[in-house]
């Protein structure tokens, strides 16, 4: 177990072939290369951004592709220089300690297994290069049996078996049991579960959840998968663009989102439209805030065939049933905008009605800068 602080770190991937020529070790400018390949352009930055993993704590960073999620989980674990800025496990700075000294156990996007060795070889990898001890042959034995009811009959049957006869999920599961197998005072999961059917998945959540509370080890976890976050996080991080936009639970993240970007990524409901943005002029209350625009959730929009005091006037532009939310999503044209609203059952609307929408609850942000300026009606968490 370990607590994580980031400050004020920085670090800047040049395009790829530079890297090499500044006499960075060619593995890492490798590994620049794939990541600049990868998002199409030739630099991306982390400029002063600061974090800390609390000890024991699952800290999710969700974010779009690209923004720098991988690249900031690789400095955590020494894979990746910083240019600027100090790295400390347990208020010890690690700058300079290699990944192999940092006790952390990872888990790729793409695997990483060692391709000659049977799975049961590559989850008990970390201590075949180890000194041989009674102390170190019993730990191994008892970590394997962990991992193995962790795992359940899904690895029992991969055991015997070498990476190129298993399919994608099948390695990501080995790599799974051999991060857990370790001895580590850190995880750091790099979307461990992106391979797996539906099924597995959730089974795999829940089985992890269960796993970090039991072992009370600090993880950083990186996923694209609001779900995942939802079920995993003991707070999230909203990453964009290298710098982090708001750290916090998810619920207090989803009511009180700092900007714009956050509270149009950050989604409950999966399929569904996060937020919807209107202009100020619409909203009676809040057309004394300035330049701002209104934001509402579906969930906090009310729908009605009559008119109300206060309602906003628009046309049913399309509908569309959600039968396991037991829910419609309505798509209504408000001006030149078009609001969401998620109603209960199957709504009596159809395209081209006239409707009325009543804001239960709206946040307003600042249309220059994004940031938000109040959320109405105001609550305590607020």
């Amino acid at each position: 177990m370990a607590r994580i602080d980031l400050i004020n770190v920085s670090a800047t991937l040049q395009s790829p072939g530079k890297a090499s020529a500044a006499g960075v070790p060619h593995h890492v400018a490798a590994m620049k290369d794939m990541v600049l390949i990868r998002a199409g352009r030739s630099s991306f930055s982390i400029d002063d951004l600061s974090l800390t993993i609390f000890d024991g704590e699952t800290l999710v960073i969700l974010g779009p592709s690209g923004c720098g999620k991988t690249t900031l989980l690789k400095i955590i674990a020494g894979l990746l220089p910083t240019g600027s800025g100090e790295v400390r496990y347990d208020g010890v700075k690690v700058n300079d300690v290699p990944p192999g000294d940092r006790r952390i156990g990872m888990v790729f996007q793409n695997y990483a297994l060692y391709p000659h060795m049977t799975s049961r070889t590559n989850i008990l990898s970390y201590f075949l290069f180890r000194k041989k001890t009674p102390e170190l042959d019993a730990m191994a034995r008892e970590k394997y049996r962990r991992t193995s009811e962790l795992m359940g009959v899904e690895l029992a049957h991969l055991l015997d078996r070498r990476p190129a006869t298993l399919s994608g999920g099948e390695k990501q599961r080995v790599a799974v049991g051999r991060c857990i197998t370790r001895d580590p005072g850190v995880f750091l999961l790099d979307e461990p579960f992106s391979n797996l059917d539906q099924a597995l998945r959730e089974k795999y959540r829940v089985n992890l959840k269960t796993l970090l509370r039991q072992f009370n080890i600090s993880t950083v976890y990186v996923t694209h998968d609001h779900v995942e976050a939802l079920i995993l996080a003991d707070r999230v991080a909203i990453m964009n663009q290298g710098r982090i936009e708001q750290i916090g639970t998810y619920e207090e993240i989803y009511r009180q989102p700092r900007n714009a970007f956050v509270a149009g990524f950050l989604n409950r409901h999966v399929g569904t439209p996060p937020i919807s943005f209107v202009d100020a002029r619409h909203v009676a209350d809040a057309q004394d805030l300035g330049d701002v625009q209104v934001g509402v959730r579906p969930e906090d929009v009310e729908v009605s065939a009559t008119e109300r005091p206060g309602a906003i006037a628009g046309t049913v532009a399309e509908t569309l049933s959600l039968p396991m939310m037991n829910a419609t999503m309505l798509g209504i044209r408000v001006g030149e905008h078009e609001v969401h609203a998620q109603t209960p059952g199957q709504a009596p609307l159809r395209s081209g009605d006239g409707v009325w929408l009543t804001f239960k609850r709206y946040h307003c942000f600042d249309r220059a800068s994004g940031a938000r300026r109040g959320s109405y009606p105001a609550t305590d968490a607020g």
